[in-house]
């Protein structure tokens, strides 16, 4: 921090934005002025990811327990933390305070998981073909990695690439997203005071248009990692291998909670409400799609309603608030747009879908649910990020299959029932990454891997052992005594 700047880290130094700073607001509240955040530009993304290179250097070089104490340190001043962090977060991001301290308590977590994931890095032997050679393989960092995260998990998506990045022993250049920086922020000033290598861990706050951009483009960074919308993953992509960058993509969703009859109505209610909802809609894993057969359909729409009337939404900080603001003035006009859309498409709006005025002057939407709906209808077809859910009526487990996995992305897919019979073959069949049953679609743990298949994902998995695929090398070497 610079001043009433907060400022940028690069090459174990804070320094201000050559493209000035900017006012971080929080959406629950226009007069709640977080903070004061150093722009980035093109020069200094460069410097950063010059800074990396150099830092890596000497950071694989470090022996195991420096690596563990690290991240350990970190896991411990977050969890710490948790609840001043938490609040900060709620602030800018508009989630409640509760899903908020969850963030960041789960983001000490994934630092706790990849320091002990430091001391289990084991390679492999072999036998050669050839008589008296022996055979070792080993994993080696990848080197400077680029890591650009989203704004609707500020700390934690930001903790799942960077703990594992440091754990296999490379160096970071990280862009958060312009709407959130202060978690973005807080967790570098955390990282800026352990026992590491100037540049090995470098944050450079500003436009994607040119922090992004320069960073997706340049030949120095040896892998990025992104978590966004597909159109930008899209471009990810493309840049990434004109240089032949190695990259891993977690893009958009359409997630979808299938309700058979003979579910237990009670906790398929639960599961929809909370996947659905839960964190204003704006997550990956959230349920906009609820698949339902006609046999429980209508008992399932009744009861969907009197639950939403007990949802409270208001100011994040608030207690008893069980839905925050919406992240912005334009993700709200896009909420509002998706919801005109639905109705003249022909959906009904059953309940919900109004703005809402609170003491404070913010974002903040009433959670919408649409029925008759069909599985073509654009609010359908693709991710509002928003608190609306649409009900399709379908006649039986197959076709509710079916509905599913029609669609071009696969991140969730979950299901409600009793059934030992319906349920395996749903989690066999299901062409989504993960797969939920009796459970809501959003909500993962730390020490699985993550991901999903067709425009939800590109490259190798995140989270748990599977991330060294993305974040380390594979060196074989073959030895004649």
């Amino acid at each position: 921090m610079s001043g009433s700047i907060f400022c940028n880290f690069i090459a174990g130094e804070w320094v201000e934005g050559n493209k000035g700073a900017v006012n971080n607001i929080s959406p629950a509240d226009s007069k709640d002025i977080i903070g004061l955040y150093a722009q980035a530009d093109q020069a200094q993304t460069e410097a950063a990811i010059s800074a990396a290179k150099a830092g890596q250097l000497e950071w694989q070089k470090s022996g195991l327990e420096q690596r563990y104490s690290v991240l350990m340190a970190i896991g411990d001043e977050l969890i710490a933390r948790k609840d001043e962090l938490g609040e900060l977060l709620a602030r800018e991001e508009g989630k409640t305070l509760a899903e908020g301290v969850g963030e960041t308590y789960r983001s000490g977590q994934f630092f706790h998981y990849y320091a002990a994931e430091v001391l289990r890095q084991m390679g492999e032997t072999a036998d050669s073909v050839r008589p008296g050679v022996d055979i070792e393989t080993r994993r080696e960092p990848v080197g400077v990695v680029g890591i650009i995260t989203p704004w609707n998990f500020p700390t934690a998506t930001g903790a799942w690439k960077i703990a594992p990045a440091l754990a296999f022993g490379n160096a970071i250049v990280w862009k958060p997203a312009n709407q959130v920086p202060a978690s973005a922020w807080a967790l570098t000033e955390i990282i800026s005071r352990q026992n590491l290598p100037a540049g090995t861990f470098n944050l450079v706050m500003g436009p994607g248009a040119e922090v992004g951009d320069t960073m997706i483009h340049s030949k120095g960074i040896n892998a990025l990692t992104f978590t966004g919308s597909l159109e930008t993953g899209r471009k990810v992509a493309a840049a990434t291998a004109m240089n032949l960058v190695k990259c891993q993509l977690e893009m958009g969703s359409k997630n979808a909670l299938v309700v058979l009859d003979d579910a237990d109505l009670d906790n398929a209610v639960e599961c929809a409400v909370g996947g659905a909802f839960g964190g204003t809609g704006q997550k990956c894993t959230a349920s906009s799609r609820l698949i339902v057969t006609e046999g429980i359909h209508d008992r399932f729409v009744d009861a969907m309603i009197e639950r939403m009337k007990k949802l409270v939404v208001g100011h994040p900080l608030k207690a008893g608030v069980h839905i925050g603001a919406v992240a912005d003035a334009r993700q709200m006009e896009q909420n509002l747009a998706y919801l005109a859309l639905a109705k003249k498409e022909g959906g009904t709006l059953a309940y919900g879908g109004d703005t809402l005025k609170e003491d404070t002057d913010g974002f903040f939407m009433q959670p919408a649910l649409f029925t008759n709906t069909t599985n073509q209808m654009t609010i359908n077809r693709e991710e509002a990020f928003a608190p609306i859910a649409c009900v399709i009526k379908v006649k039986d487990y197959q076709e509710a299959l079916d509905t599913l996995n029609d669609t071009n992305f696969g991140l969730t897919g979950g299901i409600c029932t009793t059934s030992l019979h319906y349920a395996t073959d749903f989690k066999r069949n299901a062409k989504t990454g993960c797969v939920m049953i009796n459970l809501p679609t959003a909500g993962t743990d730390y020490h699985v891997p993550f991901g999903g298949r067709k425009d939800s994902s590109f490259g190798p998995r995140e989270q748990g052992t599977y991330a060294k695929e993305f974040y380390t090398i594979v060196k074989t070497t073959y030895i004649r005594a």
